[in-house]
């Protein structure tokens, strides 16, 4: 086989069964990474466009076969997800069959100390997923303790995310994970032994702001809908709840199965038609594969069918 990956995707037994990938089939791998789903997808016998803004990611999936057959049935893109619309207008492409959406950062990118986005190796402070750009140093270095608090509280849902801000401020310059993992254990009364390090919220928190991650994951829900054709199969796969929050509001908002309005108060104007169906219930990794791969204990995965109504026009 060429091109394996080199980490296990999460529940991907799941998300092919939603996708349900046929010959001839053009899907989205929307999260391409190490090129997990990618790969099974090939395999069923459909050609992929496949998206990473992380050139590291691109460069892996040039060396791949099925990028040189002609036509080539793995086209990679480098470049947000969120800009599917156009890059698909731009390939002569007007509708897909399927899209899969692998949140988050990818283990290929938490392994590389290098790459700075965990604090299991110290490294350099920098948590981009593009290479390029403003990095976490840049932030936690540069912004103003309220913004710093603000970024941890809503992104990584720290309740003392002000005691934290203060410390990190303090602290300044910080350059490496190591350092700023201790930080926030430090303002936190981290215990040798706790279940959880007190830094992976924080780290979280930072990872999500510096690259725009929950806005990329709404315009990319977006994207998606304006994509996919009648009975398209959308599959995503998060990571917290933040992700899952977004992912479900969009899917029950896109299905007409959002709360209505009561007699008390009445919706504002009558509903549209839905845009997707068959929308499943929170799919969880079962504790075999959370044995093999303990990184997909907090996985969910949505999927839903997209239906013949057409996507809103606020739709990119």
């Amino acid at each position: 086989m060429t091109g394996p990956a080199p980490h296990v995707p999460v529940l991907l037994d799941e998300v092919l069964e939603a996708l349900a990938p046929q010959p001839g089939d053009v899907i989205i791998d929307a999260t391409f990474g190490a090129g997990g789903y990618t790969r099974a997808i090939l395999d069923a016998g459909a050609t992929v466009h496949a998206f990473d803004r992380d050139p590291d990611a691109i460069a892996a999936g040039e060396t791949w076969e099925e990028t040189r057959e002609d036509p080539p049935r793995l086209v990679l893109h480098q470049r947000r997800f969120s800009e599917m619309v156009e890059a698909m207008a731009e390939a002569g492409i007007e509708r897909v069959d399927g899209i899969a959406m692998d949140i988050g950062v990818s283990s290929m990118q938490l392994d590389q100390a290098e790459r700075g986005f965990a604090f299991s190796a110290n490294g350099p402070l920098d948590m981009t997923m593009s290479q390029s750009g403003p990095n976490a140093a840049d932030f936690v270095n540069e912004a103003a303790e309220s913004d710093i608090a603000d970024v941890l509280y809503h992104y990584g849902e720290e309740r003392q995310s002000r005691r934290v801000a203060r410390a990190i401020v303090a602290a300044r310059p910080l350059t490496t994970t190591g350092e700023l993992a201790e930080v926030v254990r430090k303002a936190l009364g981290h215990r040798p032994g706790d279940k959880k390090d007190p830094a992976t919220r924080s780290f979280q928190a930072i990872r999500i702001h510096v690259n725009g991650e929950l806005d990329e994951l709404k315009q990319g829900l977006s994207a998606a809908e304006h994509l996919l054709g009648e009975g398209g199969r959308l599959a995503v796969v998060s990571f917290h709840s933040l992700e899952d929050r977004i992912v479900k509001t969009f899917l029950r908002d896109a299905a007409n199965t959002a709360p209505r309005g009561s007699r008390h108060l009445p919706e504002a104007r009558e509903n549209p038609l839905p845009r997707f169906g068959h929308l499943t219930k929170a799919i969880r990794p079962s504790a075999t594969e959370i044995d093999r791969n303990p990184r997909a204990r907090s996985a969910t995965l949505r999927a839903a069918t997209r239906t013949s109504a057409p996507a809103r026009k606020d739709v990119a």
